[in-house]
């Protein structure tokens, strides 16, 4: 049989119809991208189409080889673990298909490139008055319990604080781990700069970059002196669909390399031992398709048990305490903050 090639590009999902709208804008520009192939999008949870109806799709039109790609920055649990354990399934179901699966958008100068317009795009409407070394950058990642995403976010920091000039920069995190936004944005405002500017690394809107947003005007209020300005999120900057286009040639050229180096499934990193070899599985089978309308999904396929470790600082209703607890859950400035204040002033992300 001759090869057909399909692409579908993988996303985590929103009960956020604007943040939905916006991953489907970003499969249409890949169909924009590579018209010689069908392409398709689905989603792990929280919204249609799920992951497993863009494949039916794909494989509607006769493809027999998909290359997926997650529509992701970093890979945490959702990019090492769910979005595989879904496609795996898919595969074993469907004898004679062969799915290739590629890399997160991660760092690349392309993503750092989009920021650095993004920013500029935030100081283009303001004041020029106040220098660049009198200016302090604050970068805002999702959070997870995986160190290596974390990691990369810091990286991403110093790469944007560098190549801006920026007088200063730290990082915060929107939920999981620590420190979060609020408890980070009041250091920052104690390091002495005029103005701060609030980056979320985020691909979309949602919850968490309005709370993020939210948390800046809380701060900004209790520091009059200091100037807060809202930088806007990545979105479907040219630059980013030109890296998500990368990777999907990465799998074609053979040079497709998920980073499994610094993966706590994988490897001892320090702190996360106890997680080394837990079952790639993916614990999103019982809210696929939950949310933006749809409120129960039914399909004929079982999972085993969901032991693989990582929670999420996203909006999930599910309780996920049969899962590995994130190490650092108890840090002051981190998620146990958000358990407590979740009645009223949060203290972080």
């Amino acid at each position: 049989m001759a090869e057909r090639l399909g692409l579908m590009v993988c996303g985590h999902g929103s009960r956020d119809e604007h943040a939905v709208a916006e991953f489907a804008s970003l499969a249409e520009h890949m169909r924009q991208r590579f018209t010689d192939w069908p392409v398709d999008y689905g989603y792990l949870e929280f919204a249609r189409p799920v992951i497993r109806d863009g494949l039916d799709k794909l494989r509607e039109q006769q493809v027999n080889r998909i290359l997926a790609v997650p529509g992701m920055l970093f890979a945490a649990g959702h990019a090492k673990n769910d979005i595989p354990s879904v496609l795996n399934t898919y595969q074993a179901q469907h004898p004679g298909l062969e799915i290739n699966y590629g890399r997160e958008l991660g760092i690349d100068l392309k993503m750092l490139q989009a920021a650095g317009d993004r920013i500029q795009e935030a100081l283009d409407g303001v004041n020029e008055t106040v220098p660049r070394h009198d200016t302090l950058l604050v970068v805002v990642g999702r959070g997870a319990s995986d160190p290596d995403a974390n990691s990369n976010v810091a990286k991403v920091t110093r790469m944007l604080w560098e190549g801006l000039g920026f007088g200063w920069a730290e990082t915060c995190y929107s939920g999981v781990t620590f420190p979060l936004v609020e408890p980070g944005l009041e250091h920052a405002a104690r390091l002495g700069f005029k103005r701060i500017v609030v980056f979320p690394y985020f691909l979309f809107t949602g919850v968490l970059v309005r709370r993020i947003y939210e948390h800046t005007d809380r701060v900004a209020a209790r520091h009059p002196d200091i100037e807060f300005i809202k930088a806007p999120y990545l979105n479907d900057h040219p630059r980013v669909l030109d890296t998500m286009a990368a990777r999907v040639e990465e799998i074609l050229e053979g040079t497709n390399n998920m980073n499994c180096q610094m993966c706590k499934y994988r490897e001892q990193v320090l702190g996360f031992e106890a997680e080394v070899g837990l079952p790639q599985e993916s614990h999103h089978h019982h809210v696929e398709g939950i949310g933006s309308g749809q409120e129960e999904h039914a399909h004929g396929h079982s999972h085993g048990s969901h032991s693989h470790g990582h929670e999420h600082g996203h909006d999930h209703s599910h309780s996920h305490s049969h899962h590995h607890p994130y190490p650092h859950a108890d840090h002051p400035l981190g998620p146990r903050t958000l358990k407590e204040n979740a009645g009223g002033g949060q203290q972080g992300g």
